[in-house]
């Protein structure tokens, strides 16, 4: 009895210890150097409670900031690590590696510009992909792959994953920022950056940044390359796009979730999504 006894208060002080080392580990001061954009760019990258100790690769999401936030957003006000903690506990998810990088230093978002003078969208695929997937365990392989970000970054979700849907299996945009609907819609939101652009310039802007644009031209045979779920606020001030975008995939048969819920354009919205999300992309990253 008493050596039953010892065995339950040791069991209950070793607990604490034990729930503390299932937590995961978020490092939020990462920086690689860039030749693209000509400076040290700072990422977040959130490392699921097991990393540390196996020796196995992980899938990966890349989940992207909303403007006038960075790499830190989706730590601080995105609870990122206590979300991903419980979601991959409860078995919701599965344990995966997610990168945040900073698309707020130097100019503001995840495109190239106009003049292709600030080329941002070549510094993720070309530089930032690769060196995360080489410094960290990560399985590279386009079924472990995917992305997911809010407004500015929920734009940089459809747009990178209309450019290059053989790198990601799923992608969830969420509140996203859509681009312009037309070329003068184009030409104006670049005047509010003090931007020119040529004729052609602006047209190849357009046909690159505008997310109704690629998905009324994606090929027959890509229109299941990619997972869609996508998520907006009835509140939204977005809520437009979105629903243009759903429209446009239902009549190009475009496989895709739909979800609008209640609520604006706020963290707590996005804190509320955060573990679908886990939830959807992980349906793609399982064994079957």
């Amino acid at each position: 009895m008493k050596k039953t006894t010892f065995q339950v208060l040791l069991f209950l002080t070793v607990l604490p210890a034990l729930v503390v080392a299932q937590t995961g580990k978020v490092l939020d001061n990462q920086s690689l150097k860039s030749k693209i954009l000509k400076s040290d760019r700072k990422f977040a990258i959130y490392l699921p409670p097991d990393y540390e100790t196996s020796q196995r690769t992980y899938p990966v999401l890349y989940l992207l900031h909303g403007a006038g936030d960075d790499h830190t957003g989706w730590v601080q006000f995105g609870e990122v690590l206590h979300i991903a903690d419980r979601t991959i506990a409860e078995g919701k998810a599965t344990p995966m590696i997610i990168v945040m990088p900073d698309a707020n230093t130097g100019r503001r978002g995840y495109e190239n510009d106009v003049k292709g003078e600030w080329r941002y969208e070549d510094f993720f695929f070309e530089e930032l992909m690769p060196f995360v997937e080489k410094n960290y365990r990560i399985k590279a392989e386009k079924r472990f792959r995917a992305i997911s970000g809010l407004s500015m970054g929920g734009g940089g979700t459809f747009t990178y994953a209309l450019h290059h849907p053989e790198l990601f299996s799923s992608a969830c945009p969420l509140s996203a920022a859509t681009g312009p609907v037309s070329t003068e819609d184009a030409k104006t939101r670049l005047a509010r950056t003090n931007q020119t652009a040529t004729d052609d310039e602006l047209q190849a802007y357009f046909n690159r940044q505008s997310v109704l644009n690629l998905v009324n031209n994606i090929p027959d045979n890509q229109k299941k390359a990619v997972r869609w779920y996508i998520d907006c606020g009835d509140d939204d001030f977005l809520y437009e796009g979105n629903s243009l975008v759903h429209i446009a995939m239902r009549k190009k048969e475009i496989p895709h979730e739909f979800r609008i819920r209640d609520g604006g354009h706020t963290w707590t919205y996005w804190r509320a999504s955060l573990p679908t999300v886990l939830e959807f992309v992980s349906a793609a990253f399982h064994q079957f």
